[in-house]
């Protein structure tokens, strides 16, 4: 994140973007971990934070700007590592997996007792299947 910040100023919601955009989606951190770093990184005088309209944006502190370009070889971007050994194939059924996640949750959110029901199916459905392909082995 530090490395993230050095570039711009950003909130939390951001970092998670940038962070899965970077990674190809390899690396989706949750808002449980990021925000609790923040603070972190805040307490130890790293960030500072800004109110914004919509919210808290973070920025490197003087001492966060030193620590980068002292220990920038070290700190790397770790996104990319997170891709390692990810085939597009992988890489592609998790962004998948991620999107059917998001349209379940708009389902749920939005949609009738009838809806949220047949969803129900279709994703019971979907796991069978799923289980069904590593039964089946690489025979295909």
């Amino acid at each position: 994140m530090l490395v993230l910040l050095e570039e711009q100023p950003r909130n939390g919601y951001q970092l998670i973007q940038e962070l899965t955009e970077r990674s190809n989606e390899s690396w989706r951190p949750s808002p449980g971990s990021i925000y609790p770093l923040l603070q972190q990184l805040e307490d130890e005088g790293l960030v500072e934070v800004s109110a914004t309209g919509t919210g808290r944006t973070y920025g490197l502190t003087s001492a966060g700007k030193t620590m980068v370009a002292e220990q920038r070889e070290k700190l790397g971007k770790p996104w990319e590592s997170a891709d390692l050994g990810a085939s597009a194939p992988a890489r592609e059924l998790m962004g998948t997996a991620r999107q059917v996640g998001m349209a379940a949750r708009q389902v749920l959110m939005a949609g009738s007792e009838t809806q949220v029901s047949r969803a129900t199916d279709i994703l019971v459905e979907t796991r069978r299947a799923l289980y069904g392909i590593l039964a089946e082995g690489d025979q295909v």
